[in-house]
């Protein structure tokens, strides 16, 4: 193996001597980028806003490091946020028992960066292919409600008991809202408004709006006295460097958080390798799936060492970086850097943030994961894919994350093998012009009195075994034609337990005096014929690259007291009768 396998960095570091301005750069927008968002997703997860600073200075380094994408930046998201309160405040809650929260937070991503590892090493980077759009956009559109609903106590004012779901926490605000607090919902409100006039109206500060949103809203709490018209602000953040702290590997917490890691790292490495798709698009550089598995685990398990809770890919750090023109992760370095400089200088800041504030952007961030053009798209174009996602929506709103993502790739895989499961199969004959087709599609068009033509479109497999094996039984039954010519050009694969019905069918047509032939199975689809033997017990002589060679083959065949009295004649051999 390559040093360049081991150390991914070393394709790129030779790189960073022609564009270290342009990473520097890129670097610096996306330090000033990350300080309102650090703060904001450590709240999503129940933490104090500095374990998001912590998270946001390492993760990024160790990604870029050991990862794939030139563009991609790890750290805190809302997403894998609001999965670690989820699964840590059932057991424990951050307002009661901090520190025993924030120990499981720890440990828990050490455990998801090792699954994401494992995952890497066992080269499972194509798993994530078979997590649908619309299971992640209904987890997404779930997730961003379910974020914006708990940050109305903050948002209102109101107390809201400890560990309230989704339903209660709406019926309790709806209940309760005359103990509004006027000024609590102003700064909220105002500071989401100023946000949104920023990023929609003024586009040379749309990259800051949400940190020019939040210092306009802690000025104003301050001038205003907040503290003293119940505005509480986040408080005391130490201005140090990650320490080192080993997590607490307790058996039975490792055991109790075990289904929450797999989780963390399946939606984590969903994320991070979708984002990094995505703006591979346009930066158009080769990913490797299994490197960024790689990478990412060792990320989370790192950077757990040092007070950090998991972390994935950022669309919207990742999206800035691109744009801010960064050409290889050492952007994502300097960003780092660029964080740990403000917090050790500038961290005391940082305690006048008020709370109703954050509130009022994280609403923001909640709405931003409703992906509404693609609900739109998918409501429209399928309903399956409908099911899938106001499964997977509404199972985040109302039951266990786990339980909503689980279902909602269930079902999407049910509805894949439903689909695989009826493949395709058309009779075909030869119209008045001579073309062989789909008897359907043309009335003019005749079969041969002895040779029934099909297409099999789809694959020969233990799920599609039924129905093809229904049809061929009709066929069986109710067709005098004793000889079956399957073309099998749309036959992708052919598993076991297919290509033992195939030969098991083979020799029933053969014992009424007929044969099965094939034309144009591909290579890949013979594989388990020719390793089993069952091609062998076939015949490699009926399995042929194109019609017209199986035809001249398997013509001479037919009973030629049949073919004199024929009047169809659809073959050119026939003319010789």
């Amino acid at each position: 193996m390559s040093l360049n396998k081991i150390f991914p960095f070393l394709k790129w570091l030779p790189l960073v001597k022609q564009t270290w301005k342009s990473d520097l750069i890129a670097g610096l927008t996306g330090t000033i980028v990350v300080i309102p968002m650090a703060v904001a997703f450590a709240m999503i997860a129940g933490l104090p806003p500095v374990y998001g600073f912590y998270t946001a200075m390492i993760t990024p380094v160790i990604a870029a490091l050991f990862g794939s994408s030139y563009h991609l930046i790890s750290g805190p998201t809302t997403t894998s946020s609001i999965v670690v309160f989820a699964i840590i405040s059932k057991y424990v809650s951050p307002e009661t028992e901090l520190q025993a929260y924030i120990s499981l937070a720890i440990l828990i991503s050490f455990m998801a960066g090792i699954i994401k590892l494992l995952m890497g090493l066992a080269k499972m980077g194509k798993l994530v292919n078979f997590v649908s759009n619309s299971v992640v956009i209904g987890f997404a559109a779930g997730a961003g409600i379910l974020i914006a609903v708990k940050q109305l106590k903050h948002v209102f004012g109101i107390k809201v008991p400890l560990g309230s779901s989704f339903y209660e926490i709406l019926v309790h605000i709806v209940k309760h809202i005359e103990e509004t607090n006027v000024y609590v919902l102003a700064v909220a409100l105002g500071t989401l408004l100023v946000a949104i006039i920023i990023k929609k109206y003024i586009k040379i500060l749309s990259k800051l709006h949400m940190l020019i949103a939040m210092i306009l809203g802690s000025v104003v709490t301050f001038l205003i006295g907040g503290e003293k018209l119940g505005i509480e602000t986040v408080g005391f953040v130490p201005s140090n460097l990650p320490p080192f702290m080993i997590p607490d590997f307790n058996f039975e917490n490792v055991k109790m958080l075990s289904s929450g890691a797999v989780i963390l790292a399946l939606l984590g490495l969903v994320e991070a390798v979708s984002i990094g798709r995505s703006i591979a698009l346009h930066s158009h550089q080769k990913l490797d799936n299994n490197q960024e598995f790689i990478g990412q685990g060792l990320t989370n398990i790192i950077s757990s060492f040092f007070s950090s809770y998991v972390s994935s890919g950022s669309f919207t750090r990742s999206s800035v970086n691109f744009q801010a023109g960064a050409k290889t992760p050492f952007s994502a370095i300097v960003a780092a850097i660029g964080l740990m400089i403000v917090v050790l200088f500038f961290a005391e800041y940082a305690s006048y943030l008020p709370i109703p504030a954050m509130g009022g952007i994280i609403l923001m961030i909640g709405y931003s994961l409703i992906d509404v053009h693609h609900i739109k798209q998918i409501i429209r174009s399928s309903k399956r894919e409908f099911i899938v996602l106001a499964v997977t929506l509404l199972g985040t709103l109302f039951f266990e994350l786990e339980t909503a993502l689980f279902s909602g790739i269930i079902i999407s895989l049910f509805f894949y093998l439903e689909r695989t499961s009826k493949p395709h199969i058309a009779v075909f004959g030869k119209n008045k012009d001579g073309k062989l087709l789909y008897v359907i599609r043309d009335d003019s068009a005749k079969e041969c009195e002895q040779l029934k033509i099909i297409r099999i479109d789809g694959s020969i497999y233990f799920g599609a075994i039924e129905v093809i094996s229904d049809f061929f039984t009709d066929l069986y039954e109710n067709d005098k034609r004793k000889n079956l010519l399957i073309i099998s050009t749309g036959v992708n694969f052919v598993d076991l337990a297919g290509a033992e019905w195939l030969m098991q069918e083979t020799l029933k047509w053969r014992k009424r005096g007929g044969d099965i032939y094939f034309v144009g199975l591909k290579i890949i689809s013979q594989d388990v014929l020719r390793k089993g033997g069952f091609m062998k017990i076939i015949g490699p002589e009926n399995f042929f690259k194109d019609k017209n060679t199986a035809i001249d083959t398997i013509y001479p065949k037919l009973d030629p007291e049949i073919c004199a009295g024929c009047t169809t004649r659809i073959f050119n051999e026939c003319s010789k009768v």
